[in-house]
């Protein structure tokens, strides 16, 4: 069983994202980085990053075996998920939903992704910058829900998803650790007909945006309607949590 397993690394900006220099390539299948997390380690495979990313901030050079993911590529594989308003504006999970459609990862393990942040200190493994989750925003309002979210519709998919931080977390993924993701087998136990509502609910409220830009349409978005969602999401989710253990 465990010799199947395809398991994708991503690397979000958060300080302890740098622990993950020092883990073997071998553990992973692929390494997917977020905007400057390029930066931590030399053998990403793929780079997620939206449209206002600086330039100057780009890899001075990519190899062959590297792939640039932009918005081009990102936003209609988000769309396929449900679209931004209810998978979540973040480029974590963002760059996970383009993971999961893109590499079929049967596991997908998140480090320097907590979208925790201190009131001083370092934010990020560079030292400081913009969070985006700490901006008033119909996409962000519930971090947590949006992680049920993705947790479920990735099981839906054949995929676990597990946070390799030991940190406080928005993450409610269970935790794990990176040298033992091709040991175990984890499971999440779906109820397909509780998801299938949900799923439903989100389609009868048609809060998408082909463009990706939802901001534009956000007078439209009943933020109620949305929480609701995520409160489903999140009893859904924590209703099975303790299924997501590894056998």
């Amino acid at each position: 069983m465990t010799d199947k397993q395809t398991v994708v690394l991503i690397l979000g900006s958060g300080p302890n994202v740098l622990a993950s220099q020092d883990w073997p390539s071998e553990w992973f299948d692929h390494i997917v980085v977020m905007n400057n997390a390029w930066q931590v380690r030399p053998d990403w495979n793929a780079l997620v990053y939206p449209e206002d990313f600086p330039a100057d901030r780009m890899p001075g050079a990519v190899s062959r075996d590297q792939k640039l993911v932009d918005a081009s590529a990102f936003v209609p594989t988000q769309n396929r998920f449900g679209g931004f308003v209810y998978a979540g504006g973040t480029m974590a999970y963002t760059t996970a939903y383009w993971a999961l459609s893109a590499l079929r990862p049967t596991i997908m393990a998140f480090m320097g992704c907590d979208m925790v942040y201190p009131a001083s200190g370092k934010t990020h493994f560079y030292g400081t910058g913009t969070a985006d989750p700490l901006r008033d925003d119909i996409t962000l309002r519930d971090l947590g829900a949006k992680s049920a979210r993705l947790a479920l519709v990735a099981a839906e998919q054949g995929c676990a998803c597990v946070n390799l931080s030991s940190d406080p977390s928005a993450l409610l993924f269970p935790r794990a650790k990176p040298d033992a993701l091709r040991k175990r087998c984890f499971s999440l136990d779906l109820d397909r007909a509780r998801y299938a509502a949900l799923r439903e609910k989100e389609d009868a409220l048609g809060y998408h945006t082909p463009t990706g830009r939802y901001w534009e349409d956000v007078e439209k978005v009943d933020p109620n309607a949305v929480a609701a969602l995520d409160q489903g999401w999140r009893d859904l989710f924590g209703r099975h949590a303790g299924a997501a253990k590894a056998l």
